[in-house]
């Protein structure tokens, strides 16, 4: 019988300890799939995705990887997860988007990363904090404007209500005065199409749009009607101090750029960033509202001793009377808290460490400020509408409570997060301010459904409003 010798023993002690490390260095975080590789967890994370994450956050800690319809997404929701989500330079925010960007806007990735980080930095010029004193009055006189055609009472869905005051305003001041329809057929043509293309969104970013045929019918309208109008948009100029519109703006970059004729397609983008969010955020702020007395009484306090008394002039709003109201700001935060989109995302270029976790490089490393949010570590009581604690906040300094992730965070936050926030404060003020308003229905849940956006309401959410006199 023949004996090892010590010196193999050692040598293959080092290589098994050597290969231990290795896989312990390597070793991914928990991974969920399915029966079937490609398709995975797909069916059941796609039912309700939101309720998927929290469950799998429970059962599998902070760090865990979804294989859904052959993508690996990896979820990260506590601090060290969070820092290289937002820090490191192995992970990106541009190669995450450019397939979702080519689908649901037919923008060719070249184009979409060549001019990507130009066109940011110039709509973010135009929508930031040093520019909203542009954006102020004609948001007032927009808003006047439907208001005038509300009627002096009625009864509507909210959620409808405010569609129709803030479809036309958006599109009126961001592309050009005139540009949303005015005739009431056309009006109804423009409220389908485009709550069909946003409802269908998150869907046509990840499906082939052959197998979508509603919600490409509706791409192609809108698409139509940005083709029709681009020349008239180019050479529209603000009546009141001859500036070009965010969208002239950026067709001009366009024009300077590429020869490529994406003009409508980059109008179908920068239409659908600036309504998808900003109306369900203003629909769930004025429920909120509504359906907690005190907070309603004391906004209203607020707007009589800044504006008189309600309803009985027809006022201008200004950034010295928003300063003057932070009680609706904090409202606008609170409910953006509350109702964040379910995920944000970046691609990892290289594996990345995450405690004790190897993210691969090809993974999306995805962050959920939807669950984030009601981390109570962050944001104590989470599940209730505490607009008090944004008090804490230091917003004349433009900074949000820590942990807070519904705008997304580093080089590339929603660049028109101010302008959205402005919009919202002013329709508030003036539809308070004129009208008596009242719910006739519970506020609603939440949808479940989705995970790009704000969340929607599930189920209707009447209003009853009636002037003041």
């Amino acid at each position: 019988m023949e004996f090892i010798s010590p010196t193999v023993v050692i040598i293959l002690g080092c290589v098994a300890l050597l290969l231990f490390l290795q896989w312990k260095n390597l070793r991914g975080p928990p991974c969920i799939g399915g029966w079937i590789p490609w398709i995975g967890a797909g069916f059941e994370f796609g039912k309700t995705p939101l309720q998927f994450i929290e469950k799998a956050r429970i059962k599998y800690g902070p760090i865990f990887t979804i294989v859904a319809m052959g993508t690996r997404m990896t979820f990260v929701t506590e601090e060290e997860g969070i820092n290289v989500f937002l820090k490191s330079k192995e992970v990106n925010f541009e190669l995450a988007v450019q397939t979702p960007v080519y689908r649901t806007a037919s923008i060719p990735k070249n184009i979409f990363l060549k001019l990507h980080e130009k066109l940011y930095i110039m709509v973010k010029g135009k929508m930031g904090t040093f520019n909203l004193y542009r954006f102020t009055g004609q948001l007032t006189e927009e808003l006047h404007e439907q208001l005038e055609n509300l009627g002096p009472h009625g009864t509507m869905d909210l959620n409808n209500l405010v569609r129709h005051l803030l479809y036309p305003v958006t599109v009126n001041v961001l592309f050009k005065k005139g540009l949303f329809p005015t005739n009431e057929r056309k009006i109804r043509e423009f409220h389908q199409h485009f709550q069909a293309y946003d409802e269908g969104f998150e869907y046509g970013s990840q499906l082939p749009e052959c197998l979508l045929r509603n919600w490409s019918k509706s791409k192609n309208w809108l698409l139509a009607l940005f083709e029709k109008n681009i020349p008239d948009i180019k050479t529209c100029k603000s009546a009141k101090d001859n500036s070009p519109t965010v969208m002239q703006a950026l067709l001009d970059l366009l024009e300077m750029e590429t020869n490529e004729q994406k003009s409508p397609n980059y109008g179908l983008l920068l239409l659908w960033a600036s309504l998808s969010n900003a109306v369900p955020v203003a629909f769930w702020t004025f429920a909120f509202v509504l359906s907690h007395p005190n907070v309603h009484r004391t906004i209203m306090e607020g707007i009589s001793s800044v504006f008189g008394t309600a309803g009985k002039d027809k006022i201008k709003v200004s950034e010295d009377d928003l300063k003057k109201l932070p009680l609706i700001k904090w409202c606008i935060l609170e409910t953006i808290r509350l109702r964040a989109p379910g995920v944000i995302t970046r691609k990892v270029l290289k594996p990345v460490k995450i405690l004790n976790y190897t993210v691969p490089s090809g993974d999306l490393l995805m962050l959920s400020p939807f669950w984030l949010h009601r981390n109570p570590k962050y944001f104590p009581e989470p599940d209730l509408f505490k607009p008090e604690r944004w008090k804490k906040a230091n917003l004349e300094k433009h900074a949000f409570l820590d942990c807070f992730m519904a705008f997304g965070s580093g080089k590339y936050q929603c660049p028109g997060r101010w302008l959205a926030l402005l919009e919202i404060q002013i329709f508030i003020i003036l539809i308070l301010y004129y009208y008596d308003c009242s719910l006739l229905d519970p506020l609603p849940r939440q949808s479940s459904l989705h995970l790009v956006g704000v969340q929607q309401p599930e189920g209707q959410c009447r209003i009853q409003f009636k002037q003041r006199k």
